[in-house]
């Protein structure tokens, strides 16, 4: 098993990464949510200025937001300053999407960015579109220093939907990325993967998750617990923005039905951003601190669905099942803009004696 930490990208993370380098950890994550929080690329360069071995990824770049061409360019430069140590992480889009109003993207446009952006890392001619237009790109100066094409930059795909996951197969992506504490989940969709042709022995099984290693004395609902999970936790009952309906939340399992029904009524259809704008309020504190409105739908239900929380012991537990079903590396998140705390507790807790 391997280790990663997540962040809701800030500028300043590449202190928080070098510690993490320090304590063990195997790999380094960025959001790439630009109406949220700083630039991925300019966030990632300075990890990489600072720090030898721990790789560095994106969580992720969403297909269509920006042209392929710029994000070639962005990750093999990151690949000249930290060579071997860069990852493609891309998806469809939530929440980078979703907090400019704007729908996912279809997975068509992953496909699409996914061959240009491969095609063009290792330095071969692309076809790029705009539109109607067609047009065979490559870099022009691949071996001057400016970008790295000769080491490997890894194409790892997020993926949660049954028809997400059959295309992170089909696209033969060295990674795949999932939300989820549950062994299950990760069983079956490695089974859907291999449907496709693509073995396991082919592909990383990365899963990020919130977690918290409690104290003596400490139960989920402690309030130290609750300010470093609880935005995670929230993820799950928020939900998709449109002018027409607001879903209740589409990554809450069946169990917290009720609970994100009652999220969505009591809270979302009563914020005071006019609906053509709401999705604004929506994303509001998105994975860096729980609104006190939120607060009131945090329970220990809803935290131990969506994290890992215990004991070092019982948390090793919950890790050594999801390594058992074809895990391969476990990302934490850190919510907030310090991940001091977290990245030295399981450090401690967790890596040093897994």
């Amino acid at each position: 098993m391997e280790f990663g930490v997540s962040f809701p990208t800030y500028i300043r993370a590449w202190e928080d990464v070098k510690r993490a380098e320090d304590c063990g950890f195997d790999h380094a994550w960025f959001d790439d949510s630009h109406m949220c929080y700083s630039d991925v690329f300019c966030t990632m360069a300075l990890a990489a200025e600072h720090t030898s071995h721990i790789k560095l990824g994106t969580f992720v770049i969403i297909a269509g937001n920006r042209a392929t061409p710029t994000v070639v360019t962005a990750m093999a430069t990151l690949n000249e300053l930290a060579p071997g140590r860069i990852i493609y992480g891309v998806g469809s889009g939530f929440s980078a999407r979703n907090v400019m109003g704007m729908p996912a993207q279809p997975w068509r446009v992953v496909r699409d960015d996914v061959a240009v952006f491969r095609k063009m890392v290792a330095g071969e001619e692309a076809t790029y579109r705009e539109g109607k237009r067609a047009r065979e790109i490559r870099h022009l100066h691949p071996d001057m220093g400016f970008v790295n094409m000769h080491d490997p930059i890894p194409v790892y795909v997020a993926a949660n939907g049954p028809n997400a996951i059959r295309t992170t197969g089909e696209l033969k992506a060295e990674g795949w990325i999932t939300l989820t504490n549950d062994p299950e989940f990760v069983r079956n969709g490695i089974k859907d993967i291999e449907a496709t042709g693509h073995t396991s022995d082919a592909f990383d099984v990365v899963v990020l998750i919130g977690g918290c290693v409690l104290r003596p004395g400490e139960t989920p609902m402690s309030p130290r617990v609750v300010d470093r999970i609880g935005p995670w936790a929230m993820l799950r009952l928020h939900t998709l923005w449109s002018p027409d309906e607001i879903p209740v939340g589409p990554f809450a399992p069946p169990s917290l039905y009720d609970l994100a029904k009652r999220y969505r009524d009591e809270c979302i259809m009563k914020m005071s951003t006019p609906m053509e704008k709401r999705y604004q309020e929506i994303h509001e504190g998105h994975l860096i601190y729980l609104k006190p409105e939120e607060k009131r739908f945090v329970s220990e239900e809803l935290i131990r669905a969506t994290t890992f929380v215990g004991s070092g012991a019982e948390v090793i537990e919950q890790l050594k099942a999801m390594e058992e079903a074809g895990t391969k590396s476990v990302v934490f998140r850190v919510t907030g803009t310090d991940g001091r705390e977290l990245i030295s507790e399981i450090g401690r807790e967790i890596i040093a004696k897994y």
